[in-house]
């Protein structure tokens, strides 16, 4: 590796870090200065402004709906309104008499006097106009005995009425208080400003430093394609370029040992992946041919021992054997058709064939266990609708959803076949009346040797390989398949193509 060249560092990170963030503050600090000697007065004045200015409002409100002010309520709630923004007020209608009062004593009606009448009462200053209207003016006056600076309102009313609002101006918890909302308005301000600022300088150096985090992770997977190529003169541009020759020597070195080493994984993954699906298999068959094994054993040590003389029993020993057997060769068949489908050479005999016809032969095989049932089967399709599959796996995948139905249908017995055609596609379902499926067992239906009510599967004969065979039979199509629970049962569904031959199935 080359000797770090510090010459290269003309300003370390520290130094440049430093430099900006005091830079930052300091024009920061210079910013709010010139703030507050530029604007705070006339923020304030402002603010005065506006709140005289909303007492007036508030009391043209009011008038408009008691012009006269006889409501107490409404006296109340200008009453409340001039406490609140610390102004007084007097309204007083065309011969001068007042018609409302709040704080304004003999100074306020004698600038009343003044306004109105022209009454020739010396002020300090003369009033200065500040805003003026067709409906009110604002003036600035200082009162002749206190020499306090107020806001003063005055307009004529609709009504004939005259109304004078006055406000200080020199109030000191008012001062402070827009003084302190003035200030935190600026200074939550630069506050953003600088915030933001500092977070964009920051990432820009940090940017970095998460590209040089991500290079090291990467070569920790033994992935040496990215490199570091942004040309800094910190430490930053040292530590990249020192990373890469890292990098491409590693990546010779590896080389070889990763290819070997993905090899292995292979291997191992595999000869794992067998051994587990092997130990799976024994143990779902073992545990599923170990009742009816024990029943076959039991019933026929009982027929060697003549435990019973009578024919009938006899007979009933001779049926459970003949029927756990049956059970057995059932399952055995169907583990070898799954077997054959799972691991077989894949290939689909794709033909076109009419899907009505096939599940019109199907429901007719499986009438008379229907009928042993009681069980209505409703397929009421009739014209004939053409589709491109194996037909005689799909043949299976019928049988099995009508099976599994006839076994799961409760004492409504019924039993629907349904057949939807849209967008070159057929949706074949098969519903029955009965107990739903848990929702969180749905996708545990189609695996193998699963049951969900393993009572009610034990006592048809079933071996829960009936849909993992509709399931690898669909997969083989590259078709869909499912289950959907309806309030009143469960609907079993797939899907085929009937407009042409999907490439890739032949």
């Amino acid at each position: 590796m080359k000797d770090i060249d510090k010459n290269k560092m003309k300003h370390t990170i520290g130094y440049k870090m430093t430099v900006i963030i005091v830079a930052i503050m300091g024009l920061s600090l210079i910013a709010a200065s010139i703030f507050s000697s530029f604007f705070l007065s006339k923020y304030y004045k402002k603010t005065k402004q506006d709140s005289i200015k909303k007492v007036y409002n508030e009391f043209i409100k009011i008038i408009q709906d008691d012009e006269n002010l006889k409501d107490s309520d409404n006296i109340s709630t200008l009453n409340n309104i001039c406490e609140k923004a610390g102004a007084t007020m007097i309204v007083v209608d065309s011969a001068g008499d007042s018609v409302y009062d709040y704080g304004a004593g003999k100074m306020l009606a004698d600038r009343w006097r003044d306004m109105i009448f022209g009454s020739n009462i010396k002020q300090k200053e003369e009033p200065r106009v500040i805003e003026k209207n067709d409906k009110y003016t604002i003036q600035s006056t200082v009162d002749r005995f206190s020499a306090n600076q107020y806001y003063e309102l005055s307009g004529g009313l609709a009504s004939g009425n005259y109304v004078v609002i006055r406000m200080s101006v020199e109030s000191f918890r008012e001062s402070i208080a827009i003084a302190n909302k003035f200030y935190l308005g600026v200074g939550i301000s630069l506050i953003l400003v600088t915030t933001l600022i500092i977070i964009w300088i920051t990432r820009k150096y940090t940017q970095p430093l998460l590209q040089l985090a991500d290079i090291s992770k990467r070569m920790s997977e033994l992935d040496f394609n990215v490199k570091y190529e942004d040309d800094r003169d910190d430490e930053i541009g040292v530590l990249g370029e020192s990373m890469n020759e890292m990098s491409d020597k590693l990546e010779t070195a590896i080389s070889e040992l990763k290819s070997a080493n993905l090899q292995l994984h292979k291997d191992i993954a595999k000869k794992e992946e067998v051994d587990e699906m092997r130990k799976e298999f024994i143990s779902n068959v073992s545990h599923e041919l170990k009742t009816p094994i024990a029943l076959i054993q039991g019933y026929a040590e009982g027929l060697q021992e003549s435990i019973s003389d009578n024919p009938e029993d006899m007979d009933y020993y001779c049926d459970v054997i003949i029927d756990e057997a049956g059970k057995m060769n059932k399952m055995v068949k169907n583990l070898l058709t799954l077997n054959q489908l799972e691991f077989g050479d894949g290939s689909v005999n794709m033909e076109r064939f009419d899907i009505i016809s096939v599940i019109a032969g199907v429901i007719h095989s499986m009438q008379i266990k229907a009928n042993e049932k009681q069980v209505n089967i409703e397929f009421n399709q009739m014209e004939p609708i053409y589709v491109w599959a194996d037909e005689f796996q799909i043949e299976e995948v019928i049988t099995n959803y009508l099976s599994n139905a006839l076994n799961h249908v409760d004492e409504n017995r019924i039993i629907q076949v349904k057949i939807q055609e849209k967008n070159g596609i057929v949706r074949v379902s098969v519903f029955n009346t009965g107990k739903n499926i848990p929702e969180n067992e749905l996708d545990n239906i189609w695996v193998k040797f699963y049951k969900v009510d393993k009572a009610r599967t034990r006592a048809y004969g079933g071996n829960g390989i009936g849909l993992s065979i509709v399931k690898a039979i669909m997969d083989r199509h590259e078709k869909k398949c499912g289950a959907i629970n309806r309030p009143d049962g469960v609907e079993f569904w797939f899907e085929l193509d009937c407009n042409s031959l999907e490439k890739g199935t032949e």
